[in-house]
């Protein structure tokens, strides 16, 4: 039985059988493997993502009541704290995105005013076109 598969192993190598069946297995395999690790790519960077809005969205909540600041310095000092805390962790994110997803909190934040464009703006005074 030893020696039987000891000729067939021989004859795998020394006709390239062996070698046809490796490239064959690998002219398969590759692209399968190639979508794993686009799809694990793609998942990370979806979590990371989310982790960038959760703190986009901390740091937003935690300035928004800050009357001394202005609202330009509150999206710089967001911004900082999301960047820096990333940073701390070994995220690399682009600054882009950092700033993208804090302008996105700002906008979805039930703390922050909304300004309906539409509506016409009250300062107290009624004005009557009798």
């Amino acid at each position: 039985m030893t020696k039987l598969i000891t000729d067939i192993g021989n004859w795998l190598v020394s006709s390239g059988a062996l070698t046809v069946l490796f490239i064959f297995a690998w002219k398969y395999l590759k692209p399968v493997m190639e979508v794993k690790k686009l799809h694990a790519k793609t998942l990370q960077e979806r979590e990371l993502l989310g982790l960038v809005e959760s703190l986009a969205d901390n740091a937003v909540n935690s300035l928004v009541s800050n009357e001394a600041m202005s609202g330009h310095d509150k999206f710089k000092t967001a911004t900082s704290l999301v960047g820096s805390t990333l940073a701390d962790k070994g995220f690399d994110v682009d600054q882009a995105t950092v700033e993208h997803t804090v302008q996105s909190a700002y906008e979805k934040s039930d703390l922050t005013p909304t300004v309906d464009p539409n509506e016409k703006p009250t300062t107290g005074v009624v004005i009557s076109h009798d």
